[in-house]
């Protein structure tokens, strides 16, 4: 009998906390709701979900300062994070995928969509095992794929999902120029609704961590007008 996943969801409009928790439930996951960003990160003290669906606008701390605190912590850093919100614009949504986000949806939205995305979003943490280590290595930059870890030289830098995923794929076929959406249909899933602006930012913050220096990549290179490319 498989253990189903469980999901924190924090969101302080009762009506659409019970929706989005009755339709996730109905899907076969397992929801833990909570009005205040303060209450659920108590929670994960004891407690650790596979996922958060994290509002950004919230009484005490926002989702912004949600996801700062998840990110800061080893055991969180890496679960997977939906942002849902009623604000739409391009700062609010870049600067959640920035702090690590994996995906932003806007209200109003479809239930349908949401839970596509939940879906989506675990099929690409899934981490298949493998009886043998891969490693990919490329100058002093190495991914071990069972393990899930990069390392800069000896140093272990720590990725989001959505990065390792990027690295991967770039390493994967290096030398060779992958388009944005390419990328995004790769990493992000045919069911994702984004734009390519978000490959764009896990690129860059990407950068920041494996480059020696971001404004001069000598890794992954900007192919204008089409994609990336590891060189």
């Amino acid at each position: 009998m498989s253990v189903k996943r469980t999901i924190y969801l924090v969101e302080d409009e009762v009506h659409i906390q019970q929706l989005v928790k009755y339709n996730l439930e109905a899907s076969g996951y397992s929801v833990s709701a909570y009005t205040s960003g303060e209450e659920m990160l108590e929670h994960c003290e004891s407690v650790l979900p596979d996922m958060f669906i994290l509002d950004l606008m919230l009484p005490g701390i926002d989702g912004f300062e949600i996801l700062r605190r998840l990110k800061q912590k080893p055991k969180l850093k890496t679960l997977p994070v939906i942002m849902l919100t009623a604000r739409s614009e391009e700062f609010d949504r870049v600067l959640g995928l920035e702090l690590g986000a994996d995906d932003y949806i806007s209200k109003p939205f479809s239930i349908r969509e949401l839970t596509a995305r939940v879906k989506a979003l675990f099929r690409r943490s899934d981490i298949p095992t493998e009886a043998a280590v891969q490693v990919l290595t490329a100058g002093d930059i190495s991914i071990d794929l069972e393990r899930h870890e990069v390392y800069k030289g000896s140093e272990k830098v720590d990725l989001t999902l959505k990065e390792f995923e990027l690295l991967k794929i770039l390493l994967q076929n290096r030398g060779r120029v992958l388009s944005r959406d390419l990328l995004l249909e790769k990493v992000w899933g045919f069911d994702y609704f984004g734009e390519t602006r978000t490959v764009d930012v896990h690129i860059r913050y990407l950068r920041q961590k494996i480059e020696p220096d971001d404004s001069k990549p000598a890794y992954i290179e900007t192919v204008r007008g089409v994609g990336y490319r590891f060189i």
